[in-house]
């Protein structure tokens, strides 16, 4: 499938959290679970990476992972990856969890190209008293639960936006 522009290639589209190891990872496979129900997943290479190496190699958060499956979405291959300037670059849409994260991001790439870093949330249409998804690492299952939640109809709706892009799917 390709762009409604004609490009053949897969849109890029990259999450970035602290670690990749609760936030990037769940947003990922949430965008991968809706931009298929809408039937224009293989239009996509959706990835995550963290802004730094605490847990590179590792797998997901264990509360992450174990919130997620109890909610039909798998992660138990997911590995954390430390985010570079040649990904950042090679993405259509890099969607930071929250505005550290997007400083960080914006320090990484020429000021040209930052037009491609948003916050997730402002950019799925969530409320703009909440533009930064909390971390839950330090806190409750709850906090899991929250985010999962947020991101979840964060993904929704970017996927409904995605599918207008590109000129397909079934919404």
């Amino acid at each position: 499938m390709s762009r409604r522009d004609g490009n053949p290639s897969p849109l890029r589209i990259a999450f970035v959290c602290t670690g990749n190891i609760c936030r990037s990872p769940l947003a990922e496979a949430l965008a991968r679970h809706h931009l298929d129900r809408a039937g224009i997943g293989a239009r996509f290479v959706v990835e995550s990476f963290g802004t730094h190496d605490y847990h590179v190699g590792d797998g997901a958060d264990p509360r992450t992972v174990a919130t997620a499956a109890r909610r039909g979405i798998d992660l138990s291959t997911h590995r954390a990856r430390q985010v570079s300037a040649a990904q950042v670059g090679a993405a259509d849409l890099v969607f930071a969890m929250d505005s550290g994260h997007l400083a960080f991001l914006k320090r990484m790439i020429a000021i040209t190209d930052q037009g491609r870093l948003h916050l997730f949330l402002p950019w799925t249409g969530a409320p703009a008293r909440v533009p930064d998804v909390p971390d839950p690492y330090y806190g409750s299952q709850e906090g899991f639960d929250a985010v999962h939640d947020l991101l979840d109809g964060a993904a929704a709706r970017m996927a409904a936006k995605c599918a207008a892009f590109t000129g397909g799917g079934h919404g």
